[in-house]
């Protein structure tokens, strides 16, 4: 199948770049048997899920890896981590920007005294880098900055902006190995979830550690030309329960967001008792579905893994209808941006 089947026209303006106060998005419903479309807000979710329903969510936690150093020149340099690359956390695997002010042996200093040796760049122009002390995740909370995607613009080295650092995070947000937000999740609040819980939704949660691959642009002409970089997830036995128990019963799996959707689909392929795995499973139109019944969703970029993703669950004619429906109301888009319930 051609990439640019994924393609579509966005107006810059439709893209979010500050957050609505949680639960104050707007929600569009989209019935993937009949294409219909709706129009709500997201603090009537609770009202369009049925008793018995259950609700899926990713606690991933975004660490706080992007850093902002000075070059041998004292030119400002970003360095974005993407994971340790050995366990006591001094040598990391990043990107940087610009590039050529982190090549092969330079050196750049941070914040806390902390300076870093940029010791290869590989083809795909990730550095290893190599801190004079480890990047614990309280040294992260202390000098880094929140990893926002690069269409939400912020002046470069300034601090973060405080609703950044609050909303750019579930309210459930628990295990810090992500470096972007499962963004479906950022909707709920603490009351839309004590409403689910009184109308009897179920709500379980496991981890996938988002990384950058996820939102890497497919740039090959055929999409099964590209790979996905494989993710981490863990699934806890009490969640692993719930989800059987819920198919043996019939009842609906609401997945929040496209990495709880991959999890699933991808924990439905694994050895029985594995709860504990990395996927680089791409889920484009064709694929089966073993697991989810609903997915509840952010608006995606074109010719991204997540709109692809998106397009299998419910059809990629559905799928862009609905996009083209959002842009003509004058939906936001993106990360900040507005939300989506297929079922």
């Amino acid at each position: 199948m051609r990439t640019d089947l994924f393609e579509y026209e966005l107006p810059a303006e439709r893209i979010a770049q500050h957050p609505r106060p949680r639960g104050a998005s707007r929600l569009l419903t989209l019935e993937r048997a009949s294409g219909a479309i709706a129009h709500r807000s997201f603090h009537e979710l609770p009202e369009l899920l049925q008793p018995g329903d259950l609700l899926a969510r990713n606690d991933v936690k975004v660490r706080l890896t992007r850093l902002y150093g000075r070059d041998e020149r004292d030119r400002l340099v970003e360095i974005f981590l993407l994971r340790p690359l050995t366990p006591e956390r001094r040598r990391w695997l990043a990107l940087a920007k610009p590039g050529r002010r982190a090549k092969s042996g330079r050196s750049i200093r941070f914040d806390d005294g902390l300076t870093a040796s940029v010791l290869e760049v590989d083809s795909e122009a990730r550095r290893v880098v190599e801190f004079d002390h480890a990047i614990s995740d309280e040294r992260l909370e202390k000098i880094g900055h929140v990893p926002l995607p690069p269409y939400i613009r912020r002046e470069p080295g300034a601090p973060d902006e405080p609703e950044d650092r609050e909303r750019y995070q579930t309210v459930y947000a628990r295990e810090p190995l992500a470096v972007a937000a499962p963004t479906a999740g950022l909707h709920f609040t603490d009351g839309i979830l004590d409403e689910l819980a009184r109308r009897e939704v179920e709500v379980v949660d496991l981890t996938l550690a988002v990384g950058a691959g996820t939102f890497k642009p497919v740039v090959a002409e055929e999409i099964a030309r590209h790979d996905l970089e494989p993710e981490d997830v863990s699934i806890p036995q009490e969640t692993i329960g719930s989800i059987r128990r819920a198919r043996e019963e019939g009842r609906r799996i609401v997945a929040v967001g496209t990495t709880v959707a991959r999890a699933l689909e991808s924990w439905a392929r694994q050895p029985e008792s594995n709860a504990r795995f990395s996927t680089d499973l791409f889920i484009t139109p064709g694929f089966e579905f073993r697991v989810v019944d609903a997915l509840l969703t952010n608006f995606h970029l074109p010719r991204s893994t997540l709109l692809m993703l998106v397009c299998a669950f419910a059809g990629r004619e559905n799928v862009l209808a609905a996009y083209e429906d959002a842009i003509r109301r004058e939906y936001l888009f993106y990360s900040y941006g507005d939300a989506m319930l297929v079922s």
